[in-house]
């Protein structure tokens, strides 16, 4: 042994091995607690003689008698494996979620997505606080490079290469009118078929504003844009009222919960919208953190359980 009362050369299998032939005093009592074969707990225990250059037990027919060294050593080696057990304890005490989390979303995500997944999740783990901070959205990307949060829940314009994003919904551009509407009787509604309709959206430089435009240009469409909103929730209020349809993400109506309101997908080309987990690439995520994402993707997938 060192000075310090370790054992040189030693694993903790062996150690454990010599630990359960002591008490037991043969190879097979031992073999089974450690659910090994005898030959492997042998070939342990040979190990452990040839590291301390020492013989730990004397072989009989029946059993094994522990020598003088192996009644030294037995203290040092539960000693280590009670520090090794303690160690293994202190860190799945930290494995269990705690501490605080910080998310960032846009007002539309954080006026009816987010909400109900942190009750649910604070019903699950009230060890952990939920801080939400709801920003516009040319401040998404930066709160997170920045880590003044943990991650954001969002739809980024573009992907930023110290980012990553991993999809929680897969959504795309509709149009959202009431069922008197004259697209909403279409069975396919197509960018071209937008023209000479009032239209509702989000003011430009918002979110999905720079989509739009993109794609109604590209289509050689021109959009008669009547009324131009901060939130995606008025205009689906608007629409709601009979002043128009609105060009927004489809998974907004239902949770919404506009049922008056139908939602067509707008095709050619369809324009994906997906919502996203949101986070730096480099930074590790918090078991909290890590624990509230798993959360909110069960949550989605079964949201009335």
């Amino acid at each position: 042994m060192n000075h310090d009362g370790s054992i040189p050369g030693t694993s903790l299998r062996q150690l454990r091995a010599f630990v359960e032939v002591y008490r037991w005093r043969k190879l097979s009592a031992a073999a089974d607690r450690l659910y090994l074969t005898h030959s492997a707990v042998s070939v342990l225990i040979r190990q452990l003689e040839a590291a301390t250059g020492t013989s730990l037990f004397d072989r009989t027919t029946r059993s094994l008698s522990p020598t003088e060294a192996a009644h030294e050593m037995l203290p040092v080696a539960e000693r280590i494996l009670r520090d090794v057990r303690s160690l293994e304890t202190g860190f799945r005490g930290q494995a269990a979620p705690s501490g605080r989390i910080g998310i960032a979303v846009t007002p539309t995500i954080a006026l009816t997505l987010v909400p109900p997944v942190i009750r649910h999740f604070n019903d699950l783990h009230p060890g952990v606080r939920v801080q939400l901070v709801d920003c516009e959205t040319e401040q998404f990307v930066p709160r997170i490079l920045s880590e003044q949060v943990d991650f954001g829940i969002g739809s980024p314009d573009q992907e930023v290469a110290a980012l990553s994003q991993r999809t929680l919904i897969h959504d795309h551009l509709a149009l959202v009118c009431l069922p008197s509407h004259p697209l909403a009787r279409r069975r396919q509604v197509r960018w071209s078929d937008l023209a000479g309709h009032a239209l509702i959206t989000v003011k430009a430089g918002y979110g999905i504003r720079n989509a739009i435009d993109r794609t109604a240009r590209a289509a050689n469409v021109a959009l008669d844009i009547q009324q131009e909103v901060s939130l995606l929730t008025t205009a689906l209020a608007m629409s709601a009222s009979g002043l128009g349809a609105s060009i927004v993400p489809a998974e907004l109506v239902a949770q919404c919960g506009f049922k008056e309101l139908v939602a067509r997908k707008i095709h050619a080309p369809v324009v994906t919208r997906n919502i996203s987990v949101v986070a730096k690439r480099d930074r590790t995520l918090s078991v909290a953190a890590k624990t509230f994402i798993e959360t909110m993707q069960a949550y989605l997938a079964h949201p009335r359980a």
